[in-house]
Protein backbone atom coordinates (compact mmCIF):
# COMPACT_ATOMS: atom_id res chain seq x y z
CA UNK A 1 0.00 0.00 0.00
CA UNK A 2 2.61 2.42 0.95
CA UNK A 3 4.27 2.04 -2.56
CA UNK A 4 1.56 3.06 -4.16
CA UNK A 5 1.64 6.01 -2.18
CA UNK A 6 5.22 6.83 -3.35
CA UNK A 7 4.15 6.52 -7.50
CA UNK A 8 2.99 9.82 -9.34
CA UNK A 9 -0.16 9.58 -10.95
CA UNK A 10 1.62 8.54 -14.45
CA UNK A 11 3.32 5.55 -13.13
CA UNK A 12 -0.19 4.26 -11.40
CA UNK A 13 -1.55 5.09 -14.68
CA UNK A 14 0.20 3.27 -16.48
CA UNK A 15 0.24 0.52 -14.08
CA UNK A 16 -3.71 0.53 -14.02
CA UNK A 17 -3.38 0.04 -17.87
CA UNK A 18 -1.54 -2.82 -17.24
CA UNK A 19 -3.59 -4.85 -14.68
CA UNK A 20 -6.29 -4.06 -17.33
CA UNK A 21 -4.85 -5.74 -20.15
CA UNK A 22 -3.79 -8.17 -18.35
CA UNK A 23 -7.00 -9.16 -16.79
CA UNK A 24 -8.76 -8.73 -20.28
CA UNK A 25 -6.75 -11.27 -21.93
CA UNK A 26 -7.21 -13.63 -19.14
CA UNK A 27 -11.00 -13.30 -18.82
CA UNK A 28 -10.86 -13.77 -22.89
CA UNK A 29 -8.92 -16.83 -22.93
CA UNK A 30 -10.99 -18.35 -20.00
CA UNK A 31 -14.08 -17.38 -21.51
CA UNK A 32 -12.71 -19.48 -24.74
CA UNK A 33 -12.01 -22.27 -23.02
CA UNK A 34 -15.52 -22.41 -21.24
CA UNK A 35 -16.97 -21.99 -24.90
CA UNK A 36 -15.05 -24.88 -25.73
CA UNK A 37 -15.76 -26.97 -23.32
CA UNK A 38 -19.46 -26.03 -23.84
CA UNK A 39 -19.44 -26.98 -27.39
CA UNK A 40 -18.01 -30.42 -26.48
CA UNK A 41 -20.51 -31.30 -24.10
CA UNK A 42 -23.54 -29.93 -26.78
CA UNK A 43 -21.77 -32.38 -29.09
CA UNK A 44 -21.47 -35.36 -27.03
CA UNK A 45 -23.74 -38.21 -27.54
CA UNK A 46 -23.93 -38.59 -23.82
CA UNK A 47 -25.52 -35.53 -23.88
CA UNK A 48 -29.15 -35.31 -22.64
CA UNK A 49 -31.90 -33.28 -24.47
CA UNK A 50 -35.04 -33.67 -25.95
CA UNK A 51 -33.34 -35.38 -29.25
CA UNK A 52 -31.91 -38.52 -26.94
CA UNK A 53 -34.51 -41.20 -27.39
CA UNK A 54 -35.82 -42.79 -24.26
CA UNK A 55 -34.79 -45.99 -22.31
CA UNK A 56 -36.85 -48.89 -23.46
CA UNK A 57 -37.99 -50.63 -20.44
CA UNK A 58 -39.36 -53.59 -20.07
CA UNK A 59 -43.28 -54.48 -20.03
CA UNK A 60 -44.41 -55.81 -16.50
CA UNK A 61 -47.51 -57.36 -15.94
CA UNK A 62 -49.46 -55.74 -13.63
CA UNK A 63 -49.70 -56.50 -9.50
CA UNK A 64 -52.30 -54.63 -7.92
CA UNK A 65 -56.25 -54.99 -9.42
CA UNK A 66 -59.09 -52.74 -7.94
CA UNK A 67 -62.11 -54.88 -6.43
CA UNK A 68 -64.66 -52.55 -7.52
CA UNK A 69 -63.22 -52.20 -11.13
CA UNK A 70 -61.16 -55.42 -11.97
CA UNK A 71 -60.39 -52.94 -15.10
CA UNK A 72 -58.43 -51.01 -13.11
CA UNK A 73 -54.89 -52.36 -12.29
CA UNK A 74 -51.53 -50.74 -11.32
CA UNK A 75 -48.08 -52.45 -11.69
CA UNK A 76 -46.93 -51.33 -8.14
CA UNK A 77 -44.46 -48.84 -9.83
CA UNK A 78 -44.77 -45.18 -10.33
CA UNK A 79 -47.28 -43.05 -8.80
CA UNK A 80 -49.95 -44.67 -7.15
CA UNK A 81 -53.13 -44.50 -8.66
CA UNK A 82 -55.70 -42.70 -6.93
CA UNK A 83 -58.22 -45.52 -6.58
CA UNK A 84 -55.05 -47.00 -4.42
CA UNK A 85 -54.70 -44.28 -2.50
CA UNK A 86 -58.39 -44.37 -1.56
CA UNK A 87 -58.18 -47.26 -0.51
CA UNK A 88 -55.09 -47.35 1.42
CA UNK A 89 -56.41 -44.08 3.36
CA UNK A 90 -59.61 -46.06 3.91
CA UNK A 91 -57.33 -48.62 5.72
CA UNK A 92 -57.18 -51.23 3.71
CA UNK A 93 -53.54 -53.05 3.24
CA UNK A 94 -51.80 -53.31 -0.12
CA UNK A 95 -51.54 -56.81 -0.23
CA UNK A 96 -55.56 -56.92 -0.16
CA UNK A 97 -55.65 -55.98 -3.84
CA UNK A 98 -52.59 -58.35 -5.23
CA UNK A 99 -53.82 -60.20 -8.68
CA UNK A 100 -53.69 -64.19 -8.01
CA UNK A 101 -51.51 -65.59 -10.71
CA UNK A 102 -51.97 -69.01 -9.49
CA UNK A 103 -55.45 -68.46 -11.10
CA UNK A 104 -54.97 -67.24 -14.17
CA UNK A 105 -51.79 -69.93 -15.29
CA UNK A 106 -54.26 -72.40 -15.46
CA UNK A 107 -56.78 -70.91 -17.54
Amino acid sequence: MEAFKAMSADELWHLHEEVASTLARKLAEEKAKLEERLRFLQNSSGAIGPKRPRRAYPRVLPKYQNPKNPAEKWAGRGKQPHWVRAQLRAGKKLDQFLIDRTQSVGK
